[in-house]
């Protein structure tokens, strides 16, 4: 059987673009997938906590030599990583928060590279690879090639980097300009916007294959 992991992270609720546009994304999967499984996780609404002292001697110490708060770390780490090893499939949102992913996706993504979990001890080969990882991302501005701001979106460019320890490579399924509506300066680029999404939605819509009725 196959099992979606769906992850949202966005703090903005109802009016976040990643959501909907993850919320979309799932449904496809879904249509295409009738007798598949998906875990949800809302890092927006139920945060991991960072890496701290414990957690890093948690990853390094064989489990037998844990403090009963190392085990409690490992034991966190450890589901997260089961998480996407049941999963065929990984549906990450991922918005632009000051030019950067969300402290919840890096947590995620740091508490993802465990040895002996994630990563082989002898070979260092990633232990997650095979998997279909979608990013959807959304950015409020626009970064693309010849903008003022090329290159400011630190959030897509980092996470192929940070996820490769572990063997995973996310493709990508970008809106922009999401602020066009909002922002009374940006008012002139609401075209743009809702152009970019129309094509976020196709993109979407064509990652997988609806079963016929």
């Amino acid at each position: 059987m196959t099992n979606l992991l769906h992850i949202d992270s966005s703090i903005t609720g109802e009016h976040s673009t990643s959501r909907r546009l993850t919320a979309r994304a799932a449904a496809a999967w879904r249509a295409a997938h009738p007798e598949g499984t998906v875990t949800y996780r809302d890092l927006g609404a139920d945060p991991l906590p960072h890496l701290d002292a414990v957690t890093n001697v948690a990853r390094t110490v064989p489990p037998e030599q844990h403090t009963p708060e190392q085990a409690a770390a490992w034991r966190l780490i450890k589901e997260l990583v089961d998480e996407v090893k049941a999963a065929d499939t990984i549906l990450l949102g991922l918005p632009l928060y000051n030019f950067g992913p969300p402290s919840t996706v890096k947590a995620w993504v740091d508490h993802l590279i465990a040895p002996g979990l994630s990563i082989d001890m002898e070979t260092r080969e990633g232990l997650l690879g095979g998997r279909d990882f979608v990013v959807v991302t959304s950015r409020g501005g626009g970064y693309g090639e010849g903008t003022p701001r090329e290159g400011w979106d630190h959030a897509q460019s980092w996470i192929p980097h940070g996820v490769s320890l572990t063997g995973l490579e996310p493709r990508f399924v970008t809106a922009e300009l999401t602020m066009a509506k909002t922002n009374p300066a940006m008012a002139d680029l609401i075209p743009l916007a809702e152009a970019s999404q129309a094509e976020a939605e196709r993109a979407i819509d064509a990652l997988w294959t609806p079963v016929a009725a």
